[in-house]
């Protein structure tokens, strides 16, 4: 054991009226909802970079935390992954999710770095053995180092993308190996800065061979999880190939992955892309491409990717609405890709920030559940549309008629249609009833 949280105690169930911040208010793990656990719809998950390897920096400023294993090379990496696990114990958390470079130091070459993170891997596999606390997903950090500044997949030198690869396939082997349930390709910078250096259609053919031949050793190892693709606009390069949700999917069709590769989709960067979380989430659905989120939030005054706890009951809501009709999250889960603020400097504040969220997504889960089992919302929506569902309608959507024959019955029956109201005000008021 250390000593990092020295002093706290393991966070439990105190229900709504409890004062104790270091307990939980509303997530209770074990309580059903829609007929199964609220853990089992949750599914949360603790994102080892924001919570153990940022350092608090931003733009402007550099590191504020000072954690014990900053700086200390595989020794610190190891302490890391003490603390971690002390962490996941401390909330009783079913998940986690890193990249290579989270949990080990990178080394002077490949083999070095790849040996690093095994050790590490190594460390985590005799963890779970007496740890509840499972893989979500892993994924390889393919954006920080200089080597990938014009993008790993997609760079113009092939021997960045012979690196990258490398690196993909010892953590997807890691992530197997460890009984994750997902691997993610966070494209972190394909893209461009300018087109005036850049042959779309030549990173595009890479981006795509580079998915595929993941999807292939995936198979030949044996690998049963799913592979992700998380979108992302902008930043850090002014266009990402991997955009939004439909973005992705366009590529994912053109190249003949549909059926192999779903998205994880964050807030944030639903965000940045000009649509809603709940947006993004019923495109994916509609789509077949929903697989996990992340969980967390921008501030709308600033124009990037500030990665804060979700606090809004009302937002949430109208996600795992979606995410609860499409079915519900089946290997995904909710990734807390959160981090506390930089003044935020005490280990007591890394529980505040995951209590707070969890408490807010137990909320939000209740409130779609209610929303659902209520009924008059989905009545609403479903009579808005219900002359789809006559002879008529069907008959359209089936390829029975011509533009003839409809033309032609609109001149004849002397068809004039009225608008109707589309009850916008309406349905707001009827979700605010429950969040």
């Amino acid at each position: 054991m250390t000593d990092f949280f020295k002093g706290i105690s393991p966070v439990k169930f105190e229900g709504a009226n409890s004062t104790n911040p270091l307990a939980y208010h509303h997530y209770n793990k074990d309580e059903i909802v829609a007929g199964k656990r609220m853990e089992d719809h949750i599914r949360p998950a603790v994102a080892y970079w924001h919570t153990f390897a940022w350092e608090g920096g931003d733009p402007f400023g550099g590191r504020t935390f000072d954690r014990p294993w900053y700086d200390t090379g595989m020794d610190g990496a190891r302490l890391k992954a003490d603390v971690a696990f002390e962490f996941f114990d401390l909330l009783d958390i079913p998940f986690f999710c890193f990249h290579d470079a989270d949990i080990a130091p990178e080394g002077a070459t490949l083999a070095e770095s790849n040996r690093n993170v095994r050790e590490i891997g190594e460390i985590f596999a005799r963890k779970m053995e007496t740890s509840r606390t499972k893989l979500l997903w892993g994924t390889a950090n393919l954006f920080s180092n200089r080597r990938y500044m014009s993008g790993a997949a997609t760079n113009p030198d092939p021997e960045v993308f012979a690196y990258a690869a490398g690196q993909v396939k010892n953590v997807l082997e890691l992530t197997h190996e460890l009984g994750g349930e997902n691997y993610v390709l966070w494209g972190g910078r394909e893209g461009y800065e300018t087109l005036l250096n850049t042959k779309i259609g030549q990173e595009q053919d890479q981006m795509a061979r580079f998915l595929h031949m993941v999807i292939e050793h995936a198979e030949k190892i044996g690998f049963k999880g799913q592979i992700l693709i998380e979108p992302k606009p902008q930043e850090p390069s002014k266009h990402q190939y991997d955009f939004d949700v439909a973005t992705v999917y366009g590529f994912l069709k053109k190249y003949g992955l549909e059926t192999k590769v779903k998205c994880n989709i964050e807030v944030g960067h639903a965000f940045l892309a000009n649509h809603t979380f709940e947006h993004e989430l019923a495109l994916a659905a509609s789509l077949g491409i929903l697989g996990s989120v992340d969980a967390n939030r921008n501030d709308i005054q600033s124009g990037w990717d500030t990665d804060q706890f979700p606090n809004s009951v009302p937002e949430t809501t109208l996600a795992f609405y979606q995410i609860l009709k499409a079915g519900g999250l089946t290997t995904g889960g909710w990734n807390f890709d959160a981090k506390v603020r930089r003044q935020s400097i005490d280990p007591a504040d890394l529980l505040h920030g995951h209590i707070g969220g969890l408490d807010v997504l137990a909320r939000s889960l209740k409130a779609a559940a209610a929303i659902i089992a209520d009924g008059t919302y989905d009545k609403a929506v479903d009579a808005r549309y219900a002359g789809w569902n006559t002879a008529e309608g069907k008959a359209i959507l089936e390829g029975k008629v011509s533009l003839a024959d409809l033309a032609a019955k609109v001149e004849k029956d002397n068809i004039n249609p009225q608008p109707k109201s589309g009850q916008q005000e309406y349905l707001e008021n009827l979700i605010n009833r429950f969040v």
